[in-house]
């Protein structure tokens, strides 16, 4: 009984509600109008844990590398969090973003911080800026993380980056261009670039993220 009583209460530390969550918008460089989300996740999140928050606000399918650049103020330097490359650790130090808690540099007092870049694929070379807002008290009934608001549909994958991302756009707009059905084929047979509800975000739990990406 005592052992079934252990499993439960630590499966009760593990599903209980956040006291505070984090407020961070996100903003995808390059893009006009401004591709953008606001989100707030829990205290307790490491940089792993927002990277998947981030990927699924967004709308990205998390297919490619992905790297948090920050500004660490007691080293005066930037770090890079994110995944790091076994193969030459010292050219390019990463610090593993599941060891690495938010509260490391946003904190409540804080949310003045520097904005931080957090880069993915670095083929097309996406960059958003990510800036916390601070800390709220968490509302009593509702589950974390969530997305508050946002606009735009975020860009395909593969499309090339800011300049690729603009040329679709034109390409699907004219339907007398060459491309035009290849490339609305491409994305799907339909691309709205207007089209986003913050609400039908769905997040995914990272933990089974981290086991999908390094154990299986």
């Amino acid at each position: 009984m005592a052992k079934v009583q252990s499993i439960r209460s630590k499966a009760a530390k593990r599903t209980a509600s956040p006291s505070l969550v984090h407020q961070f918008l996100i903003v995808l460089s390059g893009t006009d109008p401004l591709v953008w989300r606001r989100i707030r996740v829990p205290q307790k999140y490491s940089f792993w844990d927002l990277h998947v928050a981030i990927q699924d606000a967004m709308g990205w399918l998390d297919y490619h590398l992905h790297e948090f650049r920050l500004l660490d103020a007691d080293e005066q330097a930037v770090v890079s969090i994110g995944i790091p490359d076994d193969d030459e650790p010292e050219a390019r130090p990463v610090l593993p973003g599941w060891e690495v808690p938010l509260s490391r540099f946003f904190e409540r007092r804080a949310w003045h911080a520097p904005p931080a870049v957090y880069a993915y694929d670095f083929g097309d070379d996406w960059e958003h800026v990510v800036v916390h807002e601070g800390m709220e008290p968490a509302e009593a009934g509702l589950s974390y993380p969530r997305c508050v608001s946002g606009a735009r549909r975020c860009p395909p994958e593969d499309c090339g980056g800011v300049h690729g991302f603009a040329e679709f756009l034109k390409t699907i707009a004219d339907p007398t261009h060459p491309e035009h059905e290849s490339m609305l084929q491409w994305s799907g047979g339909d691309y709205d670039a207007e089209a986003f509800t913050p609400e039908a975000v769905m997040f995914d739990d990272p933990k089974k993220r981290w086991k999908k990406a390094f154990e299986e």
